[in-house]
């Protein structure tokens, strides 16, 4: 249903650049006037890129970075990195680089260069939920694709909606505990304010590790075997995200010394979910709630609410 919206907004409106003005403040604290959309875009972050193509744009985007998963066409763009030279970025004549605060505050000579040429940089990266729709809608100012943003933030936000009706029909008493796996050889989970988080209770668990103590300013939260051990018990799930954060399987975890006492471990319910599912703020979020919903309450999260939310 989504996907169906988008691309006849971005038939009627794959048009070039037209002239008009917005104005909006990015990550580094850069006021932003935009007169006119850019149209020679390079993303150095996945999540950019995924919500590029989510807008409608494709011959804009001519250039991603090397961790790029999703639309399979954004594998066929040339790719940069902030690890290389600055010409490199120069000949390609971009008159936009979007970034995450991350490469800002660790290559901040390289941005400089870039600025230097003439390029725009912009840095952007959501914090949580509420951040992210304003996140889509800095892109769609960026891009001259406003009505496409606010129409993803319509639409994701009917989507929750529906999910949460669904979710709001399961009993306190048949609501499944879980912990949910950041980062297995450091024993950590997600913070409570994270996307992952919010995926999860989205999706009707209850998450088990509520009391992780969060790592300044990331989305992960320490947590220990000991306190994971605590909970033995009462986690009827074990989720753990899988991706380059967490190279695990559910052998590694079931295998884990002292984890056999764990409820899960016991009743085999440990499960992976793709990181980006739960961790990068796009539309397939949507995914990351159906896919954990699926496991937790099968009879819920059907195949016929996947084509609904979708």
């Amino acid at each position: 249903m989504y996907q169906r919206i988008i691309l006849i907004f971005s038939i009627f409106l794959s048009i070039a650049c037209i002239a008009y003005g917005a104005s909006f403040t990015d990550e580094s604290g850069k006021q932003f006037n935009v007169q006119n959309p850019y149209c020679r875009i390079i993303s150095l972050y996945g999540a950019h890129t995924e919500n590029l193509f989510a807008l409608g744009l494709d011959k804009e985007i001519i250039g991603v970075s090397s961790n790029e998963a999703y639309p399979p066409k954004a594998l066929t763009k040339p790719v940069f990195s902030y690890h290389d030279d600055a010409e490199k970025f120069m000949a390609a004549k971009p008159d936009l680089v979007l970034i995450r605060p991350m490469i800002a505050a660790s290559h901040a000579q390289f941005v400089e260069k870039l600025e230097k040429a003439g390029i725009t940089v912009v840095s952007l990266q959501p914090v949580g939920i509420s951040d992210m729709y304003e996140y889509w809608k800095n892109l769609g100012l960026l891009t001259g694709r406003d009505k496409e943003a606010a129409l993803m933030t319509s639409r994701f936000q009917t989507a929750i909606s529906r999910i949460d009706t669904l979710v709001q029909g399961i009993s306190p008493k048949n609501r499944r505990q879980v912990y949910f796996e950041a980062i297995h050889d450091k024993m950590r989970t997600f913070a409570p304010d994270s996307t992952a988080i919010f995926v999860l209770t989205k999706a009707g668990g209850i998450n088990i590790a509520a009391d992780a103590a969060q790592r300044k300013n990331t989305n992960i939260a320490d947590y220990g075997k000991e306190k994971i051990l605590s909970r033995a018990k009462d986690i009827d799930i074990y989720l753990a995200q899988n991706g380059t954060m967490n190279r695990i399987t559910t052998d590694m975890i079931k295998k884990e010394s002292g984890f056999k006492v764990i409820k899960a471990i016991e009743s085999d319910q440990v499960y992976l979910i793709d990181e980006l599912l739960v961790s990068r703020p796009t539309t397939r979020l949507l995914k990351g709630i159906f896919d954990i919903g699926r496991l937790l309450y099968p009879q819920i999260f059907t195949d016929t609410i996947w084509q609904e939310i979708r």
